[in-house]
């Protein structure tokens, strides 16, 4: 019975028209004044089986709260209304919206999401791990030697004098923690920002961003570390951009290459960015090192992979032809809201 009423009720105040003060104050006399049904109800909760109290005086305590949003919800429209005396027109839905006035994306965002839409369009996906490491996961795992230079103080960020934890100095360390809890095959992109204790300048930084990808599986050779990164070189610049690979050496791969391309700003012709020899590094490459699978509990075995590295910062510079580094990060609107999306 109680439930009846409460149901009538509520269909009551749903069906209650308000369109002026007079109606405001009937309403609110019947439903939300001390004296009204509402009130009543409650004091008719003393009758109801004590086993049945609780869910009625919840669903009183709905009724209530419903009735007392209605009355707050159209007193304050008719205060509005009734602002300095005049009734205001009506709200137009067909009115067309006030465009956003929206901030530039940063050109280090521009570039980061090129550069993620490029490699998940041929099957990366993406990673990310702690921008503070341990010495195992950020030098160890990876094949550092103890006596390495990455590891002196020159060249890492280690926070409170303790040797054993630093601020990354690459997003390779997202790539042991990815073989750690991932059995391949593993095809993944780790974007992110590093820390290197180097000074700064129009070259360098001692914050800046990284991409790295890691491909795991059966049967992966050289080959498909150089077609992957001539797609990538393609997509990201031009289809006449020319690409090469340097021997070199890195602790976590072997055969090891730096990766070159024609330079952006001068076509290949030489300039003071490229050193006048026409060719710009953009990151390393090369085959992961057996000893890496093996650390991160991989069948060296059984599986090959390749790595890849490369500075945002630097990708961004050769795509907007940009000189300086620390134009970066000094937050200069004039020069942050000039960039558009690259296509």
């Amino acid at each position: 019975m109680m439930r009846e009423k409460i149901q009538a009720i509520q269909q009551q105040i749903e069906s209650f028209t308000i369109e002026n003060p007079a109606q405001l104050e009937q309403f609110r006399i019947a439903y939300v004044g001390r004296k009204g049904v509402i009130a009543d109800l409650f004091e008719g909760l003393k009758a109801v089986p004590a086993e049945d109290k609780r869910a009625i005086g919840a669903e009183l305590n709905n009724l209530k709260n419903f009735a007392q949003n209605k009355f707050n919800d159209y007193s304050a429209s008719l205060e509005n209304q009734q602002l300095n005396g005049k009734v205001q027109a009506p709200l137009d839905l067909t009115l067309p919206t006030v465009p956003d006035e929206l901030g530039a994306i940063h050109p280090l965002t521009i570039v980061r999401n090129r550069i993620v839409e490029i490699f998940e369009r041929i099957g990366f996906n993406l990673s990310e791990g702690p921008e503070i490491e341990d010495d195992w996961h950020n030098f160890t795992a990876l094949n550092f030697p103890l006596n390495h230079p990455a590891r002196d103080m020159q060249d890492t960020f280690f926070v409170e004098k303790n040797p054993d934890i630093a601020l990354r100095t690459h997003t390779s360390s997202v790539q042991v923690r990815l073989m750690e809890r991932q059995k391949p095959p593993i095809r993944s992109l780790m974007p992110g920002r590093v820390y290197r204790n180097e000074a700064i300048s129009a070259r360098a930084h001692c914050i800046f961003h990284q991409v790295e990808g890691l491909y795991i599986d059966t049967n992966v050779g050289f080959t498909d570390l150089k077609q992957t990164l001539y797609h990538f070189v393609k997509e990201m610049f031009t289809k006449d951009t020319r690409i090469r690979f340097r021997p070199s050496f890195f602790p976590f791969t072997e055969p090891s290459a730096e990766i070159d391309i024609s330079c952006q700003l001068c076509k290949g012709k030489g300039c003071n960015i490229c050193k006048y020899s026409g060719w710009v590094e953009i990151g390393g490459s090369g085959m992961v090192d057996p000893n890496v699978l093996e650390n991160c509990g991989i069948d060296s075995q059984t599986y090959t992979g390749f790595a890849f590295g490369m500075g945002i910062e630097r990708i961004t510079m050769l795509a907007y032809q940009i000189k300086d580094l620390r134009l970066f990060t000094e937050n200069d609107i004039r020069f942050l809201k000039q960039f558009n999306p690259l296509s």
